[in-house]
């Protein structure tokens, strides 16, 4: 097979990418991907990273190629079901969810392995996150919309910043008023509220973003 042909194969199933340690392991030599990239077939979109040209650019490109870096070995598809697959968290992942405005340009994920990265703008957090906690999103492993909100607040983001995010993801029903709450819970002392007061917590950062259906969320959340 022409090796044109066996990267189109590895990139049809990655959003039009592949690695070049994918390339190698299909047999394609380093010559023939130079020789592709002088001829405008494929483009290099990050370190290892490869983008196959005449075809729309995916977005999110620069968050996929970091993604794909965590583990240039394996293809995306194999590493869904895997338990220490690499998850979009934090400030990437509300880009995904298009919620808020934090800063889209540092690449964040959670891992529950150790690893490092020479990327300044890619940053890692170690943690294992709960099957039921992540979603596909953009056909990436993200953690979900209230899983989210804690992130943020654990790691000591402005809290008007979580609370505009909060208020967006819920008026999009991406997560439950409880679900929110119960995520919250654990940081509530910080914040003044007694011990797991999730709903205090909620109900405060909701207001201070004047949310307009604040009393009917927290409302909900109380009665669960």
């Amino acid at each position: 097979m022409a090796p044109l042909l066996r990267i189109r194969d590895l990139a049809e199933g990655q959003w039009g990418l592949f690695t070049l340690r994918q390339a190698r392991a299909a047999g394609v030599q380093w010559r023939s991907l130079a020789r592709l990239a002088d001829d405008g077939r494929i483009e290099r979109v990050a370190h290892g990273v490869y983008r196959m040209r005449g075809g729309p650019e995916p977005d999110h490109l620069g968050l996929r190629a970091a993604w794909l870096q965590l583990d240039p070995a394996k293809a995306a598809w194999e590493r869904l079901d895997e338990p220490d697959v690499a998850v979009v968290s934090h400030a990437s992942a509300a880009s995904l969810f298009e919620v808020g405005d934090l800063r889209p340009d540092i690449h964040e994920f959670t891992l529950p392995k150790r690893q490092q990265t020479r990327r300044s703008d890619v940053r890692l957090h170690r943690g294992r996150i709960p099957d039921n906690e992540v979603t596909i999103l953009h056909g990436l492993p993200t953690t979900r919309a209230g899983r989210l909100i804690g992130d943020l607040v654990a790691d000591n983001v402005e809290p008007g910043a979580v609370a505009q995010i909060a208020a967006e993801q819920l008026d999009r029903t991406y997560d439950s008023p409880t679900d929110v709450a119960n995520i919250l819970a654990p940081h509530a002392q910080r914040f003044g509220f007694r011990k797991g007061d999730g709903v205090g917590l909620m109900n405060y950062l909701l207001g201070l973003v004047e949310y307009r259906n604040r009393d009917l969320v927290v409302g909900e959340a109380r009665s669960a």
